[in-house]
């Protein structure tokens, strides 16, 4: 296995990219905006736009992570009028980057610890500076390590360290992205499998939405949403974890037929209903596709 040439790398992560993004509107996830059911004044066109916008700037191997999510982050809210991918993009761009400096075993996950040990302050600034601009819902204020006071002397890993209590990217950046690899990544591959497609074989994957739709739903169980607690508190965040569970029936895997189709629906329509958003489990949907998708290229 060789490091990839950097024209072959770009395309591959754009390529990666897009289907992933595709993939996750295209699949049932209770709560979130897919081509059922839009919500929360969006629609998946506005997702559509700033996933296109996004993926090249993802993919730059000119750019250092931290000026890659600050550009990423502007392109698709120019695009979308809203912030619909902040946490897709933190979470993929280090993901691409150590795609792109994978030493020749192709482990992805040993490069990525090389890129996020790295992180300099300018990469700290820079990431602080798109969380500004994209002001997810619920962001609030820190005593120490906020974005939004930051003087240029707290590092990314450190403000990162500092939210991974009650985030999931945050505790991404400090753990490795071992959620993804280590829990995410065997669903997907086990859930491959229940569907019939050998997760070992080929190098593209058609994302099928039953595997899409049980990976969220079972990060939704398994995982407080970092949104739903930042809105709405830690209690509400494991209601809806006490929701999925209780549906597990009907997506573990996702069953053919309309019963269990029309179960999750209402389950949208109880979240939106409420207001509920859970973002950061759709987030880490893009993210988890993305990186197997990337692993796959790796292992060739």
């Amino acid at each position: 296995m060789t490091a990839p040439s950097q024209t072959n790398a770009q395309h591959e992560i754009e390529t990666a990219f897009l289907s992933a993004c595709a993939a996750e509107l295209q699949a049932l996830k209770p709560g979130n905006v897919h081509v059922f059911a839009g919500g929360h004044d969006m629609d998946i066109a506005h997702f559509e736009k700033s996933a296109s916008a996004a993926a090249p700037i993802i993919a730059d191997a000119n750019l250092p992570v931290g000026r890659r999510i600050k550009h990423a982050v502007a392109a698709s809210m120019e695009a979308a009028g809203c912030n619909t991918n902040l946490g897709i993009i933190l979470l993929c761009v280090p993901i691409a980057a150590a795609f792109e400096t994978r030493n020749p075993s192709g482990d992805l996950k040993v490069s990525l610890d090389n890129i996020l040990s790295n992180l300099d302050q300018q990469d700290a600034d820079d990431v602080f500076a798109a969380i500004r601009e994209a002001n997810p819902g619920g962001l609030g204020t820190a005593e120490k390590g906020d974005v939004h006071t930051s003087d240029g002397n707290v590092g990314l890993i450190h403000a990162m360290r500092l939210a991974a209590n009650t985030d999931r990217i945050a505790k991404a950046y400090i753990s490795n992205f071992d959620d993804i690899f280590t829990h995410h990544i065997p669903i997907v591959d086990k859930t491959l499998v229940l569907a019939g497609v050998d997760p070992s074989r080929g190098t593209t994957m058609a994302w099928d939405d039953r595997v899409v739709t049980t990976l969220y739903m079972h990060m939704l169980q398994d995982f407080p949403d970092s949104h739903i607690v930042r809105k709405f508190g830690a209690q509400r965040a494991a209601t809806v974890q006490d929701r999925a569970r209780d549906l597990m029936p009907s997506w573990a895997p996702l069953k053919e037929g309309s019963k269990a189709h029309q179960n999750l629906l209402e389950f949208d329509q109880e979240l939106k209903k409420g207001g509920i958003n859970p973002g950061t489990s759709a987030d880490f949907v893009v993210a988890t596709l993305f990186t197997s998708q990337l692993c796959r290229f790796a292992a060739r």
